[in-house]
């Protein structure tokens, strides 16, 4: 049990997890809440933003709990190395979230130490630890670093009959038990009765009531299997805010895909804390995305965060890459398509105010617009691109490369940058001479040796020789072309290969994006058999795809001169 001076020191974290809300406590009035909303981009909503919060206590802003670390590790097939769990930690914290939940101490000695190492970085965001109501598993949190606790319990009937064989009465106990032993060590726990959407709304209230008593700090109120829907969800948090005074969490899992929905749901009902995932990662179908949470919130509703939205993008991808799961392009707020435009209509409305066709700014969330070519293309698009080249084309050449365009794109052809420029570069009369001519490629490899590769070109007229090695062929001979080329700093954003006819002689198509020191990309493309050349093919196409705007705005002067004196 716990003295008089512990259960002070748990009234004082619950009125620092209610201050650090900013607001969630005294809640926003509706037309605070309406002035907000309208200036993130709801002013001249069919349905306004008064009407649509009518008789809603939406906080001024929520506390952000991250579980990638844990709930997005137990993604399948992600498993995350004690180093890489580290830096995302760390990218976390930068970001902005207000309870990092590492991961699950008794789990393994990696995971300990992980926790260990945490706990010496002075992290602005409490570092959570996941426990079982169990004895071992909360001392495997207190001894690590840890400097919060969350216990999970089933309450479903369901998972105490088949899964813990316990009665109510049984798991009641488990639940105040270990509450009161965490709150001992004067640590915040927050409680989470897992399944809480398959459980008697009776005995789940109880349970709920019955942890409060024991110094609970937070209560979460999980859709473990995501068998929920935004206003099943509503009214479930609200019964549960209006039997207690504990601060709520909601835990949505995407199963119906309506997770982000039910977490602002939650939030519509009265919830202080979301507990989310970059990309969306966890078990199944995955958890609700932190992205799309914390950007509805401010947009929608103009509920704040602690986030650092400018950087979701960069966090977005660093997540990515460690768990190689990559969000699908029509992923909203990260998604390589998110504000990408390609139909004439959207992109003739885009150019002329950004608001037509996008709720909020790329820049907001640290994408950038783009405008992709196709046969949907109108002229205005293809004539804006042009320009943000550097090529000053007069409406009749623009229209031109129009009718080009959309005839590669009827082919079923994603028109590349390097063809874009090729198409201007001929239609204005510039000639250019290559930046590197590739001359010979020699590679070796094998299963006991290092790749290495060789590279001859011609660059600038003049020829180089230069040798690297690599991960593999592939990555050795990109290596050598990179300095053979002279372009050290030039990074391999994306490379990707596909196979165009089947068997083992098929014909690959590869297409790569680079990045140079002054963060300009530029793609290159190749096809042929052997795979290791036409990447090498692919790299330097688009290393001789490298002129600037200025570049470009200086070869059309000329060009334009040239023809005058021709003329005369």
């Amino acid at each position: 049990m716990e003295t008089g001076n512990e259960q002070k020191n748990g009234d004082t974290i619950m009125k620092e997890n209610e201050e650090s809300a900013a607001g969630v406590a005294d809640a926003a009035d509706v037309g605070d809440v309406a002035a907000a909303a309208m200036a993130s981009n709801i002013a001249g909503a069919a349905v306004s933003a008064q009407t649509a919060f009518e008789g809603l206590q939406l906080p001024k802003s929520v506390l952000v709990f991250d579980t990638t670390l844990r709930d997005g590790e137990q993604t399948p097939g992600v498993n995350l190395t004690a180093d890489q769990k580290f830096e995302l930690a760390l990218a976390l914290d930068d970001l902005g979230v207000d309870v990092l939940e590492a991961g699950f101490p008794a789990s393994s000695d990696g995971e300990r130490e992980l926790f260990r190492r945490l706990s010496r970085e002075g992290l602005n965001a409490k570092v959570c630890g996941l426990s079982r109501a169990c004895k071992p598993d909360l001392d495997a949190v207190l001894d690590n670093g840890a400097n919060y606790v969350h216990i999970f319990l089933a309450t479903s009937e369901l998972h105490m009959k088949h899964k813990l064989k316990m009665t109510r009465q049984q798991v009641l106990d488990a639940a105040v038990d270990s509450v009161e032993y965490v709150r001992s060590h004067g640590l915040p726990c927050e409680f989470s009765a897992e399944d809480a959407t398959r459980t008697d709304m009776g005995f789940l209230k109880q349970v709920y009531c019955a942890v409060e008593g024991a110094g609970a700090t937070m209560l979460n109120v999980p859709d473990t299997v995501g068998v929920s829907v935004p206003r099943a969800y509503y009214l479930l948090v609200k019964e549960i805010k209006e039997a207690t005074r504990t601060p709520i969490s909601v835990h949505a899992h995407n199963d119906l895909g309506v997770a982000v929905a039910n977490t602002l749901a939650g939030v519509e009902a009265g919830a202080s804390q979301v507990q989310v995932t970059m990309n969306g990662l966890g078990e199944r179908s995955g958890n609700a995305a932190l992205e799309d949470t914390v950007v509805a919130l401010a947009n929608a509703y103009g509920v704040g965060t602690n986030i650092k939205k400018e950087h979701l993008l960069s966090v977005s991808q660093m997540v990515a890459r460690a768990t190689r799961v990559h969000p699908p392009r029509n992923k909203p707020v990260v998604g390589e398509n998110s504000f990408a435009h390609s139909a004439g209509i959207h992109v003739h409305g885009v150019l002329a105010h950004a608001l037509a066709y996008e709720p909020y700014s790329p820049e907001t969330v640290g994408q950038k617009r783009r405008i992709i070519l196709g046969k949907l293309t109108g002229f205005a698009a293809v004539k804006n691109v042009l320009s943000q080249m550097g090529f000053d084309v007069t409406d009749e050449q623009a229209k031109q490369v129009t009718a080009k365009v959309k005839e590669m794109g009827d082919a079923g052809r994603r028109i590349q940058d390097f063809e874009l420029v090729g198409l201007a570069e001929k239609m204005v009369g510039i000639q250019r001479k290559a930046h590197i001519a590739l001359g010979q490629v020699l590679i070796t490899t094998g299963n006991s040796i290092m790749p290495t590769a060789s590279v001859k070109a011609v660059v600038d007229g003049k020829e180089r020789t230069a040798c690297a090695t690599g991960v593999g062929p592939v990555d050795a001979a990109l290596n050598a072309l990179s300095e053979v080329s002279g372009e050290r700093s030039a990074k391999l954003k994306e490379y990707k290969l596909e196979a165009i006819s089947g068997g083992s002689d098929a014909v690959c198509e590869v297409t790569v994006t680079i990045e140079d020191a002054e963060g300009r990309r530029r793609s290159g493309f190749a096809i042929g058999q052997d795979i290791v050349m036409a990447s090498v093919e692919a790299m330097a196409s688009g290393m001789n795809n490298r002129y600037s705007h200025e570049d470009n705005r200086k070869a059309v002067a000329m060009a334009k001169s040239n023809a005058a004196r021709v003329s005369e």
